[in-house]
């Protein structure tokens, strides 16, 4: 049985234009917030960690709860849940890991073209911010905030609400979706993927925990791991003395960070070995990775139409997409 394409081209519509004034709030705020911070002189910031926590802490505390609220207005389903094994949880944990560090790989490239083409380098907001924050701060803002709240609005709230016209339908959702919110090209193409599979996990157990657990483990890997490692080798010592030509003050430095350097190898050996066995976890199980058909079938040659093409979906997807094209001229 076929259903009216009409209500379901509302609900999409609907369900689309949630997630974008949930965006132009997390603007607002933090546009606010970075206006406060240069109008009243008792809040100039000069540490980063500060202004990580001044502009980083409303979005999860204020704009993304009320997001929250908006996107439950918009009628939902329940996904059926089933329990995971840890050893299921850890394989999926290393095929997560693998699929994101390849499609990182991907990102890096297609932003080290662009640079070439347009003469200088595409700015990486999101490693300048890492490396010049501490360990503590990025577990409390990338460990414990972040994957809580995308997970709730970009797993659970959006494939609750649109699973019931296919789980690929959801996940694909999902994933394009989580990519554009992160509002840069390097960043949407693992969070694209990573979104697409954490989308297929929670379709298959209904609960958000796993995905949220496994979101931390991730962040904790690239940001807190990543930073304690880049200090506890002087990496910026070491760049400057890499750069200088000076091969005795290069020996002085990694004669001093010995320990560093060795446990920075250490970490670079865990994740070789986190990918291998993610592909290899991935190839033994991706012919189980079926997706079931949809509970109300969208009209044949109709889902583009439904689902991607109204006003919601397109004002949220367009904002983002102009976003990503900004950051790439800058």
């Amino acid at each position: 049985m076929e259903y009216e394409i009409k209500p379901i081209r509302r609900h999409f519509n609907r369900l689309g234009l949630m997630y974008f004034l949930g965006t132009l709030l997390i603007f607002g705020v933090q546009y606010a917030c970075v206006f406060l911070i240069g109008k009243l002189p008792f809040l100039q910031l000069y540490d980063m960690d500060a202004w990580l926590f001044a502009t980083m802490l409303p979005m999860y505390l204020i704009s993304m709860p009320l997001m929250i609220l908006l996107i439950r207005r918009v009628p939902a389903v329940s996904v059926e849940k089933h329990r995971m094994t840890f050893l299921q949880w850890l394989t999926a944990f290393f095929i997560c890991y693998s699929i994101m560090y390849l499609s990182n790989l991907v990102g890096v490239g297609l932003t080290f073209l662009i640079s070439l083409i347009k003469g200088s380098p595409v700015d990486n907001g999101l490693a300048d911010l890492v490396s010049g924050i501490s360990p503590w701060s990025a577990f409390f803002i990338m460990v414990l905030c972040a994957p809580v709240l995308e997970e709730l609005i970009f797993r659970k709230l959006l494939i609750d609400r649109t699973v019931k016209y296919g789980e690929k339908t959801a996940i694909l959702f999902s994933g394009i979706f989580f990519g554009l919110f992160h509002g840069n090209l390097n960043q949407f193409a693992y969070a694209f993927v990573l979104g697409i599979f954490w989308g297929f996990l929670y379709v298959r157990t209904g609960k958000i925990l796993y995905t949220i657990c496994m979101h931390m483990a991730v962040n904790f890997l690239g940001s807190v791991a990543s930073i304690f490692l880049m200090k506890s080798m002087a990496y910026d010592e070491l760049m400057y003395a890499s750069a200088s030509g000076d091969t005795g003050a290069l020996m002085q430095v990694i004669s001093e960070n010995l320990p560093g350097l060795m446990l920075f190898g250490l970490y670079g050996l865990c994740v070789l070995g986190f990918v291998i066995t993610g592909i290899v976890c991935l190839a033994v199980n991706f012919r189980k990775m079926k997706l079931r058909p949809a509970e109300i079938p969208v009209p044949k040659g109709k889902l583009l139409s439904a689902a991607w093409l109204n006003a919601g979906v397109i004002l949220f997807s367009l904002f983002w997409i102009i976003q990503i094209i900004l950051q790439l001229l800058q």
